[in-house]
């Protein structure tokens, strides 16, 4: 018995009709190299994604060796004030922006009472 084959169609004597056969999958060397690029972009995502990940921050449980000083302000204290006082050797414009940008003090108006942290280069 033998069975003759025309382009896609295989013609079997016995059976008097035609029978469509399914293709093979064919890819050309850029297919494959663009199949491979396809399949292995997630997973060099993925390693990225941990590979960077994973020198993270690492939590103690020992306490901080900085300590903050604290300032309590007087009625009509103002920074330039309170950098005369606190480190008279420095430039008081640079005192009071390192104060207010370490307490995030939307101005220089000082409150009464207020509690300012001091930065640890000035109570040094």
């Amino acid at each position: 018995m033998t069975a003759l084959s025309y382009g896609n169609v295989s013609y079997l004597p016995t059976s008097g009709y035609a029978r469509p056969t399914s293709p093979r999958l064919r890819l050309t060397r850029r297919g494959r190299v663009v199949f491979s690029a396809l399949a292995a972009i997630p997973l060099l995502i993925a390693a990225l994604v941990f590979g960077l990940g994973a020198g993270g921050a690492v939590a103690t449980n020992d306490a901080a060796t900085d300590s903050l000083t604290w300032v309590t302000v007087d009625g009509g204290q103002s920074l330039w004030d309170l950098a005369a006082e606190i480190a008279p050797g420095e430039d008081p414009r640079e005192f009071a922006a390192q104060v207010a940008a370490f307490n995030q003090l939307d101005g220089a108006v000082l409150q009464p009472g207020q509690k300012l942290a001091i930065p640890a280069q000035y109570t040094d």
